[in-house]
Order: structure tokens, then C-alpha cells, then sequence
């Protein structure tokens, strides 16, 4: 069985489906059938069951059919959701809640329609909600969502120069945390340096945390006890590209004491 994975909205969490005789491809749009009703997506990716923990056990639903010309014409344009989401933003004002609307998304069927917002703390929205089902005439479901999916739907450049990993090929965004920044030696520069536009840490420092941890596991602990030649020492620092450790001697510098760099192979515990 070959799963594709399937996202119905940029800020969405990706879905699997079993793409039965279809020859899909990245980009693809599809109609699948969900718990909520009937709804297009987009291919984002796949997975091979055979190569991945999938659980068989687990329910997947099939691919319906590839989307058509006239399916993609029945979901209203970029001007039209403009609109409808000014509409919104208006109401939210008078009500006086705290909270950003990012983002619309129609379901397939027309009977859903999705907002997708941004807020520090739990917000009553359901006045908000009653006067939007009477407006649209349909069911109206606000979903909250992070901060790195707001940058995510927006968009912007890095510090690299380059288009924010989340808006260009980051299908899911991963938890990143602070291990990451210190395991890189790159924690010391500051929070501002090492964040995004989003004002999380960048999600660029997950791709090679892995890499780094490994080449860690080489190098002797910081603060364990070594032996350089007939000389013992403390080890002080990592250098964890180059595979070498800072060693803080014993004794006086003339008498051959001090900070040294030495290769972690040379080293004897």
C-alpha cells in the first residue's frame, strides 16, 4: 500500500490516505472523505508502509479521485476569501477579542467554513461564531493555531536570505528546542540571533541536531579528567566539528600547564 500524504490547509497537520490506482505526484490536488465531511487537498508527500512505522491496524482511507477543473472552480478565489476574512476581522473588533485572524479555508462540500486565528490565551468567541453561521450560512469552526504557522502562511526571507524554510518546502514544523542551539555551539549568540521572523527558534537548527549529537558522543564529557602524554587535565570545552577538546592542564604555564587543543583520539581517560 502507498500512502499519500495529503493537506488541506498551509496550517493544517498532514493526513494520511491510500492512494489505491492513483499515479499521484507532489502538488496533486485530490478529494478525499473525512470525519468531517468531503474535502480537497493537496499532495504533499508520501510514505511507503513497507519502509515506515505505519500501523496496520490503523484505518486509512482511500483517495477518492483526482481533482478536476471544475472541482477547483467550486472553491471561491483569492478575492473572494479576502472579503469573507475582512468580514471577519470586523466582527472579532466588535466584540472586542483578542485575537488574530490569519486565515479562511472553505471545505469541499461548502457546508464548513474554517478560520484560522492567533492568540495568547483562550478567547470566547462564541457570540463571534453565532453571527458568522448567520452571515455565511454554513458551520463555522475557528482553530487556533501557533506562531510559526501564522510566518508559515504569511511568508517573509530568513536571515540567510532565503524563503522561510516553513513557507517553501516544511511540510510539518517539528518542535525545536534549546539542546539544539547549545549541542550546535550556537546558543552563546543570543536569542534574537538564533530566532525566526516568528520569534521561535529557527526551525533550520533541527536539520543536522542529530549530526551534532552524534559527534558529541565521540568527545569526552566537559569536566571529565584526561591524560595528555604523562600530564593530567580537565576538559573545558568542545570544538565538536573539528573533534577536538579544549584541556585545561595542571600546573603553571611555564611549567607546561594552561589551555591546550588537542584531538579527542589522543586522549587518554
Amino acid at each position: 500500500m502507498k500512502i499519500v500524504q495529503v493537506q488541506f490547509a498551509p496550517w493544517d497537520k498532514v493526513y494520511d490516505f491510500d492512494q489505491v490506482g492513483f499515479n499521484l505526484v507532489i502538488g496533486n490536488k485530490v478529494i478525499v472523505k473525512t470525519e468531517m465531511g468531503v474535502e480537497l487537498g493537496k499532495v504533499v508527500g508520501f510514505k511507503d508502509d513497507n519502509k515506515t512505522n505505519v500501523d496496520k491496524n490503523l484505518e486509512i482511507k482511500l483517495v477518492n479521485r483526482k481533482a478536476t477543473d471544475t472541482d477547483l472552480e467550486k472553491i471561491p478565489d483569492e478575492k473572494q476569501k479576502n472579503e469573507d476574512l475582512k468580514y471577519c476581522k470586523k466582527i472579532t473588533l466588535k466584540y472586542g477579542l483578542p485575537m488574530k485572524l490569519i486565515d479562511i479555508h472553505y471545505s469541499f462540500d461548502g457546508s464548513r467554513l474554517t478560520v484560522a486565528f492567533v492568540a495568547d490565551s483562550r478567547v470566547d468567541f462564541r457570540e463571534l461564531v453565532k453571527e458568522l453561521t448567520r452571515h455565511f450560512n454554513r458551520t463555522i469552526r475557528l482553530q487556533q493555531i501557533g506562531i510559526r504557522d501564522e510566518a508559515k502562511i504569511i511568508g517573509d526571507f530568513g536571515h540567510c536570505g532565503r524563503q522561510l524554510c516553513c513557507r517553501k518546502f516544511l511540510n510539518e514544523i517539528t518542535s525545536v528546542t534549546s539542546e539544539m542551539a547549545d549541542i550546535q555551539q550556537c546558543a552563546h549568540r543570543g536569542s534574537e540571533r538564533i530566532s525566526g521572523i516568528c520569534g521561535r527558534l529557527m526551525c533550520c537548527l533541527a536539520y543536522e541536531a542529530e549530526g551534532y549529537k552524534k559527534l558529541c558522543n565521540c568527545l569526552p564529557q566537559i569536566d571529565s579528567e584526561v591524560k595528555i602524554g604523562n600530564k593530567k587535565g580537565r576538559v573545558v570545552r568542545h570544538y565538536v566539528l573539528k573533534q577536538t577538546v579544549g584541556v585545561l592542564l595542571e600546573g603553571n604555564k611555564g611549567e607546561g600547564g594552561g589551555m591546550v587543543e588537542i584531538e579527542a583520539g589522543k586522549l587518554k581517560t
